[in-house]
C-alpha cells in the first residue's frame, strides 16, 4: 500500500501486556491516533465545530485488526493509513502497522460524519465542503 499518510509510534510499556508484547488493544488506539493526525494534517479535526453547542464528529461504525507478528516494548512502528472508500455519509480507512520492514498488522475503520449535539444521539449528515479534501486513494 501506498499510503496517503504515514506516521511513526513507539510502543510504551503501557501498551504491552505481561509478556511485554503490544496488547491487541493498542492497535486500535494507533489507529485512532493515526486518523486524528492525518485530519489534522488537513486542517481539520476529527470534533470540527459546526454551530453553537454543534460539532461535526467521526464515530466508528465498525473496526476490525489482524495480527500478524509480535512486537514489543520499545519498538518503533510505522503506521500507514489510506481512505479504502469515501461514501455519501461514511468514510472507511485501512491501516498498515510496520516495523523493521515487516508488516506486523493490518486493520480497517469505518466512521460515520454525524452532527453531534450535546445530550442528543448524534444525527448522521452527508460529509460536507471542509472534508472535500479527504478523498479515496487513486488506485494504481
Amino acid at each position: 500500500m501506498s499510503a496517503q499518510f504515514t506516521t511513526t509510534r513507539r510502543v510504551e510499556f503501557a501498551d504491552t501486556d505481561m509478556a511485554g508484547i503490544i496488547h491487541f488493544t493498542s492497535y486500535y488506539q494507533y489507529m485512532e491516533q493515526a486518523e486524528h493526525e492525518f485530519f489534522r494534517s488537513k486542517g481539520l479535526s476529527i470534533m470540527l465545530p459546526h454551530d453553537e453547542n454543534t460539532v461535526i464528529g467521526w464515530p466508528r461504525v465498525s473496526c476490525k485488526c489482524t495480527f500478524e507478528a509480535p512486537v514489543r516494548f520499545e519498538d518503533e512502528l510505522e503506521i500507514r493509513l489510506d481512505v479504502e472508500r469515501r461514501g455519501v455519509k461514511s468514510l472507511t480507512f485501512v491501516f498498515e502497522f510496520w516495523h523493521d520492514g515487516k508488516r506486523v498488522a493490518h486493520g480497517r475503520t469505518k466512521t460515520a460524519c454525524c452532527l453531534c449535539r450535546h445530550g442528543k444521539p448524534p444525527e448522521s449528515i452527508k460529509i460536507p465542503a471542509e472534508f472535500d479534501c479527504i478523498q479515496e486513494a487513486e488506485v494504481s
